[in-house]
């Protein structure tokens, strides 16, 4: 048995949680933005195959009847007319429903690949775009990803049509892992997903290794970043929306949501191998959440996104259960509740030794209406726990940005607009006018603060928009001169091998053609951009940087070199005296980040993201 350090401070013997730890091939394109170097971690991609192969015939003897020359087809779908009794007070289908079905199909494909009975570890990554209502028809849809040595990804999709439409809707997807059920001590080695026809599968098969590694690779953030943000509170550089302490006469006390409810576990709430069924949990889980977060705004907030469902060990029939539900902090427009399941059996139960056997973190949000802005009241913690979850959350909630965009597979349309010196005027604008609404932007959330340097992030639906504030003593038409002229940077940014002028078409617009270094091993970039300067017009007016992307016939690619592009980056210079000013760096990512983590006017994305220095 090992010990599991977990998340939310509580510490658990676990082996389901033994076979994670090994050593998983990494694609070499996200090495870069996870930060694993070559030699960190033993594994030869291009040798994945051979030793799945290898893994495959050890496990022969235990798979059993499951090895057959033609696998059975992985896709398992499930189909549902939404009624009445599987939707909320407002006739839109229960996410604890829809959960419930979700651990259904992913049971069912798991088992179907491996030939046996399986078991929940976790389900994460959920993403709530809509939901259903009375009436629709929801389709769930699961295959198993990616096997690895003992356990497997099952991807779930959901999407729901009216009976009155030929057009599917999105609703959320999720992704589980599952191992198989040992008879004995010996765990279950499992065969390798084969047979990867389309091109999505084998980009999910890709992606599964990168999720695995990004759960294994944030345990130990998170652990970083916590220690970090408790330093960081307890210093002198916190301030509203980082992690200082608001305000206990405006604030809500967390302790005031605190929910606690208990279920009976009967034979209905079995699975077919006679533990509570996972799915039910988690519907029991999500109600206790549900309910946590009514209290602290008054009303019921719609369920968007959960962290991780993680399964810690089985309860069976004649358990209590056991639910303790309370809201950890608030953001600018969502909330963030964890849930603690503890178990007990009758002796247990007499004695008051709970087993813990299940924990969450559920993100609600307020429902969109017209004209109103959605905000939750401001949460403060009265507590040492309550101080802990406090700032858990909000490293939680670096984290699930940084992977959010990191992960994210969606094909974009080119960034770039084509170059024409006769459209000139208009393109500058457009170029200066874009930096400064991106940093204009309210409810900037602040990631790190120190004492000259300062880092926040704004996400939108498809944006991570980072900005950076830092003090600088020099004046303010100095650090113009300087970063007006990009021919210079060479000489003094690590991050520019060249930088040539392709074009100036007056004193304020010009064109350049820039060459970056490889990131932790990965490929060269180069980037044409057209850079817009303007100088104050007033008082108090800051000179203005800005750049975007541009497409010149001139220019084309650079073998050996990855075309990259970027949207709206630059720089703000306010003057703060003679010889000092505050220089504002504003970068917007897209919801890809393939364009963006070589991106010479910024920093590393992650990062700022998950504010790994707080220098």
């Amino acid at each position: 048995m090992m010990t599991q350090s977990l998340q939310n401070g509580f510490t658990l013997d676990n082996h389901y949680l033994r076979d994670l730890k090994g050593p998983v091939p990494v694609p070499t394109q996200y090495a870069p933005s996870l930060g694993v170097h070559r030699g960190s971690c033993p594994v030869e991609p291009h040798k994945d195959q051979e030793i799945q192969r290898h893994r495959s015939a050890q496990a022969a003897p235990l798979l059993g009847s499951c090895r057959v020359q033609t696998p059975a087809p992985m896709d398992v779908q499930m189909c549902q007319s939404i009624q009445p009794c599987h939707a909320d007070h407002q006739g839109d289908l229960s996410a604890g429903q829809l959960l419930k079905w979700m651990d259904t199909i992913a049971c069912l494909a798991a088992e179907r690949h491996a030939g046996m009975a399986c078991v929940t570890l976790s389900m994460d990554d959920i993403q709530f775009e809509e939901t259903g209502r009375v009436g629709q028809v929801i389709t769930i849809k699961s295959k198993v990803n990616r096997a690895f040595t003992t356990s497997m990804e099952v991807g779930i999709r959901v999407s729901v049509q009216d009976v009155r439409e030929h057009v599917e809707r999105l609703v959320c997807v999720a992704y589980s892992t599952f191992v198989g059920k040992p008879a004995g001590p010996q765990k279950v080695l499992l065969r390798p997903v084969e047979d990867l026809c389309s091109a999505e599968e084998q980009l999910q098969h890709s992606l599964a290794s990168e999720r695995r590694r990004l759960r294994l690779y944030n345990e130990q953030t998170f652990s970083t970043l916590l220690q970090d943000y408790h330093t960081l509170a307890n210093g002198n550089y916190s301030s509203p929306g980082v992690c200082s302490r608001r305000d206990p006469l405006s604030a809500v006390s967390t302790e005031f949501t605190r929910v606690e409810s208990i279920e009976l576990v009967l034979p209905p709430h079995a699975n077919h191998h006679g533990n509570t069924f996972g799915g039910q949990i988690m519907a029991w889980m999500e109600n206790a959440a549900t309910v946590a977060a009514s209290r602290l705004c008054g009303c019921f907030p719609s369920l968007r996104s959960v962290d991780m469902f993680r399964f810690r060990g089985p309860s069976s029939v004649g358990d209590r259960l056991v639910f303790k539900a309370v809201v950890n902090n608030t953001f600018n427009n969502s909330i963030e509740v964890g849930v603690r399941v503890e178990a007990y059996n009758c002796e247990e139960w007499t004695a008051n030794k709970p087993r813990h056997i299940n924990s969450a973190f559920l993100i609600y949000q307020l429902a969109n209406t017209p004209g109103d802005v959605p905000a939750f009241p401001q949460v403060t913690y009265t507590t040492q726990d309550g101080e802990r979850r406090y700032l858990s959350a909000i490293v939680r909630k670096r984290i699930r940005m940084a992977r959010k965009h990191i992960l994210s597979c969606k094909e974009e349309a080119p960034l770039s607009v084509p170059w024409d010196k006769s459209n000139q005027v208009y393109l500058g604008y457009n170029n200066v006018a874009a930096l400064t609404v991106l940093a204009g932007k309210q409810d900037w959330e602040a990631s790190s603060i120190s004492d000259r340097v300062a880092v926040y992030v704004h996400e939108e639906v498809e944006l991570l928009c980072v900005q950076v504030q830092m003090e600088v003593m020099t004046s303010a038409l100095h650090a113009f001169t300087l970063l007006a002229d990009l021919t210079l940077r060479p000489l003094w940014d690590k991050h520019y091998l060249s930088c040539e002028e392709v074009e100036r078409a007056d004193e304020e617009e010009t064109v350049y053609h820039i060459k970056c270094p490889p990131i932790n091993g990965g490929k060269s970039r180069d980037f044409v951009f057209l850079l817009s300067k303007r100088q104050p017009c007033k008082d108090g007016d800051p000179y203005v940087v800005a750049l975007r992307s541009v497409t010149v016939t001139t220019v084309p690619p650079v073998e050996g070199f990855l075309r990259s592009e970027a949207k709206c980056a630059g720089f703000l210079i306010h003057s703060l005296g003679l010889n000092s000013c505050k220089v504002r760096q504003t970068h917007q990512h897209t919801d890809c980040l393939r364009h963006s983590l070589g991106h010479p006017c910024s920093l590393a994305l992650y990062d700022f993201v998950l504010a790994f220095s707080f220098t």
